[in-house]
């Protein structure tokens, strides 16, 4: 079964019921919350390729194909420096797309989706676009 993590570039979050959401949480409501597929909203386009840049990439496949133990040996499938891996990995993980798992003293990578969708406006749909 694929499971695909939803990526949308916009710049205008709707949380408007985010505190009814949560109230109605912390009142024990759980036929309130409504599962929604997973999507990661980014920003903007630069911020969109700052974080799906090619190493980036090249990080979330080797995760995906090879499940590493630790961030050394993710370095180690990628052939580059750890404390490079490492500062993208906490980016990664800063915006969701990866999970790191404690394991003694080594923090396992992993990730729980096996597809990327993007959606992309373009035109006067985008929000990087002034209407004229």
């Amino acid at each position: 079964m694929t499971r695909t993590l939803h990526v949308r570039i916009d710049s205008s979050s709707d949380r408007s019921d985010l505190e009814d959401t949560l109230a109605a949480l912390d009142a024990g409501e759980t036929d309130v919350v409504k599962p929604k597929p997973s999507t990661l909203l980014v920003e903007d386009l630069e911020t969109f390729g700052r974080i799906f840049r090619p190493t980036n990439l090249e990080l979330l496949e080797a995760i995906a194909d090879h499940e590493p133990e630790s961030i050394r040996e993710l370095a180690r499938l990628v052939d580059r420096h750890p404390p490079e891996v490492t500062q993208n990995v906490n980016e990664l993980a800063d915006y969701g797309l990866v999970e790191l798992e404690q394991d003694g003293r080594a923090k396992r990578p992993t990730i729980w989706y096996d597809e990327i969708d993007v959606d992309i406006p373009l035109g006067q749909h985008s929000p990087d676009v002034a209407p004229a």
